[in-house]
């Protein structure tokens, strides 16, 4: 169970074209890793993340994954690992959908949303845990989940399911693999200055959040910077644990609560 002698040179992020995935890549490469940079339809941006890496003075290679094609997802996370020379750190951070509202989620979207945050994310970090528990010398597994895996969200109720999933999943791979030095562990960011959120980092500063402590939504490097703690042998008994990363909007359910003044919430 010793994780002694354990020193991460080798991460595979999932989705790192742009936003949380390429923030982490980057922090990783800076952390002193190699690193597998995947993409599903921004090669582009898969290619600049990759170029950054190798600024860095680390190697970088690149593939495409596609997370709702679990019988795939293996295969790829086996390639890259292949082409670095080893797994140390894999991080799930594919993802992404709402899904709408319950009355409203056909079972193709029901599907697409799970298939998409939980099968994938299943299949990825099972084929990275596998390689790490055969070469024997520990490693970290780390899912980049959501707020909504604590607390839900009207208009999202797969997107809320599935990440409740993989957070659990989380814990149950944190019990499993601990005797094989391996950790797990989530990090949960609230809203996050991304293109996803028509954001960029620099945004983050100029755009008020009232209903947010820090009063502003997070940059993604500020959310790679746990992720790399997390990735580091200075988190060697940090496992099974969910990370929030939401500038304080989880503590303010009460709050929030109590200070609304209409109904306009219910409808998403």
């Amino acid at each position: 169970m010793s994780q002694r002698g354990f020193s991460p040179v080798t991460a595979i992020v999932t989705a790192s074209d742009s936003g949380i995935g390429a923030a982490t890549a980057l922090a990783l490469a800076d952390a002193g890793m190699d690193v597998g940079v995947t993409w599903h339809s921004d090669q582009e941006g898969a290619e600049r993340t990759a170029a950054a890496v190798r600024e860095r003075g680390r190697r970088a290679v690149v593939a495409r994954f596609d997370a709702t094609a679990i019988d795939e997802v293996g295969e790829v996370v086996d390639q890259l690992a292949d082409e670095l020379g080893g797994l140390d750190v894999f991080v799930n951070n594919a993802g992404g959908g709402t899904g709408g509202p319950f009355l409203e989620v056909s079972a193709d979207q029901w599907s697409e949303v799970i298939a998409l945050n939980l099968d994938g994310a299943f299949a990825g970090l099972q084929a990275a845990a596998r390689r790490m528990v055969t070469a024997g010398t520990g490693g970290r597994l780390i899912a980049v989940t959501s707020v909504h895996a604590h607390q839900p969200r009207v208009g999202a109720a797969a997107y809320v399911a599935a990440k409740h999933g993989l957070a659990g999943l989380i814990k149950t791979m944190s019990q499993e693999l601990g005797q094989h030095g391996i950790t797990a562990n989530a990090v949960a960011p609230g809203e996050i200055a991304t293109p996803i959120n028509h954001m960029e980092s620099s945004d983050a500063d100029s755009t008020h959040r009232p209903g947010v402590p820090l009063g502003r939504p997070g940059k993604p490097e500020e959310v790679a910077a746990v992720i790399a703690f997390l990735a580091s042998t200075s988190a060697s008994y940090v496992t099974g644990a969910s990370w929030s990363v939401d500038g304080g909007m989880l503590q303010m359910g009460p709050q929030a609560g109590s200070h609304l003044t209409d109904d306009a919430w219910r409808r998403g």
